[in-house]
């Protein structure tokens, strides 16, 4: 039986985080898998297994690039931030 998560905690560094270009690589992962199953159904099954291996690592690796790149944007306002309250405090 599933649980129902009640709340999750999103560290601040994710809301720079482009939430279009994620559903966009979920969008297109969706449509790797539908090629799959077409693959799978024409007795290629194979050649079925070898493309949900590789898009799901190319997927995986997507999204991690995409929260990397959230990090490093959270990480140069938060800088411009500090530099501006330390020039407002001369």
């Amino acid at each position: 039986m599933a649980k129902k998560v009640r709340s999750v905690r999103v560290p601040l560094e994710l809301a720079e985080l482009d939430l279009s270009a994620l559903v966009r690589e979920c969008a297109s992962h969706l449509r790797d898998l539908d090629s799959a199953v077409l693959l799978s159904s024409q007795g290629n099954r194979e050649a079925a297994d070898a493309l949900v291996k590789a898009r799901r690592t190319d997927l995986g690796r997507r999204v991690g690039n995409l929260v990397w790149e959230a990090r490093v944007r959270h990480q140069e306002a938060a800088r411009s931030r500090e530099t501006e309250k330390k020039a407002a405090e001369k």
